[in-house]
């Protein structure tokens, strides 16, 4: 232990640990297992449990938000399971930052683990700001380029499967489509192949291609947006199997992408930076990324963009634009305004029905989700919005009847633009 009362990620364990990373991000994990593959680090990805709040209450105050609580017992149901090795093991927690609590998970996990006794245990941040360094893990260039290029394969694969999915002609076509291209993408990240930006733009076209050739009928469908906390959005387990539920209920779902969250969060910083006086070079650092950002979101919607039968997320200096009549650009606690940007976005696209996600008892989500809820029901007046909210004490039935209720309004009358008549 150091100073730090930490284990640290020693680069000796680099090659001998399993590096154990909670379910966070279900249409990226595979692809994210590659990325890191590619610069020598074996990640897994923790698997769903049963009665995880069983295993993180004992270590920590009720008080704390559903992800936490959720991401601390899947950490300790792992260990409990028997199938990891304490001595080979790390864990990995991703940070944004932020003065949410979920901001200190980080932290909960090292102290949680020390009472349990693995205090050995290396818990790494997986950051983009330097903080809370470990001699094991650093991301290089490298693993940066990898990581890129599996979360827009990971945005784009999931924009085309939820837009395919509801209307195809043969069920499971879109699903077989999805894993396929998993299979490929994976192979290439891990081999470090067509990861730069123009062999990227090669690949986005031949997915989006693949993706149009499916069969799909025209019929008259719920369409469901989906928008809100990034961990109850993103993830089955915090949202409780959400896309399955509403698959059950024959409705078309959609959802942002995770990189309109990464420029978010850039956006953010360059905005606190230019508030509080930082250093000409942190900011020409800040906006260049933000560029790099912005130009990689762009090539993703000009491929969707391509084949007419499919509808981009809007352009990020767009979804700014739609949120300002909501709140101030100036809210980046969170999710900020990017929960009402997505909103919007969702609603000009013709979703009749939208579901906001989001932790019980988060403050930062009630003000940022349900503080605008006024707002939007003005400007969409046409469209169903409700807030969901998930803790791990209510039951499944009264949040399903919730999303009924959120949902039971509206039937568009399909979601694509250019159909095909099944034989």
């Amino acid at each position: 232990m150091k100073g730090t009362d930490r284990a640290e990620f020693t680069r000796a364990m680099k090659s001998t640990h399993t590096i154990l990373l909670p379910d966070m991000l279900h249409y990226h994990n595979a692809l994210l297992q590659a990325a890191f593959a590619s610069c020598g680090y074996h990640l897994e990805i923790l698997p769903e449990e049963k009665n995880l709040q069983g295993y993180a209450l004992p270590y920590i105050s009720s008080d704390y938000c559903f992800p936490t609580v959720l991401i601390l017992g899947q950490v300790l149901a792992a260990l409990r399971s028997g199938r990891y090795q304490p001595d080979r093991i790390a864990f990995m927690e991703p940070q944004a930052g932020g003065a949410c609590r979920a901001g200190n998970i980080y932290n909960s996990i090292i102290q949680s683990l020390k009472k349990a006794g693995y205090s050995q245990i290396p818990v790494i941040s997986l950051n983009a700001f330097g903080q809370e360094k470990h001699a094991g893990f650093t991301i290089t260039p490298k693993l940066l380029s990898a990581a890129v290029a599996a979360v827009c394969y990971g945005d784009l694969l999931m924009t085309l499967y939820q837009q395919v999915r509801p209307y195809e002609c043969r069920r499971g076509e879109a699903k077989a489509c999805w894993e396929r291209w998993i299979k490929i993408l994976c192979a290439d990240i891990a081999a470090g192949k067509n990861i730069s930006g123009k062999k990227r733009k090669e690949r986005y076209r031949q997915i989006v291609r693949d993706f149009a050739t499916i069969p799909v009928e025209d019929r008259k469908i719920r369409r469901v947006g989906i928008v809100g906390e990034i961990y109850i959005k993103f993830s089955p387990i915090g949202n409780r199997h959400l896309e399955q539920f509403l698959r059950e209920q024959d409705c078309a779902y959609r959802m942002g992408g995770f990189v309109n969250y990464c420029i978010y969060l850039v956006d953010s910083e360059r905005e606190d930076q230019m508030l509080c006086g930082a250093g000409r070079l942190a900011r020409k650092a800040c906006e260049a990324v933000l560029r790099y950002l912005t130009r990689m979101q762009q090539d993703i919607n000009r491929s969707i963009a391509e084949e007419s039968s499919f509808l981009p997320d809007a352009d990020f200096a767009r979804m700014k634009e739609m949120a300002a009549p909501i709140i101030h650009s100036g809210c980046h606690t969170g999710d900020g305004w990017l929960v009402a940007a997505e909103v919007a976005d969702l609603a000009e696209k013709g979703y009749e029905n939208i579901l906001i996600v989001h932790p019980f008892g988060c403050l930062v989500s009630h003000v940022c989700e349900r503080g605008i809820m006024k707002k939007l029901h003005e400007l969409y007046p046409q469209v169903n919005i409700h807030t969901v909210e998930y803790d791990y004490d209510s039951s499944r039935a009264l949040q399903e009847s919730r999303i009924l209720l959120g949902i039971s309004g509206n039937i568009g009358k399909g979601g694509r633009r250019n159909e095909t008549v099944c034989n």
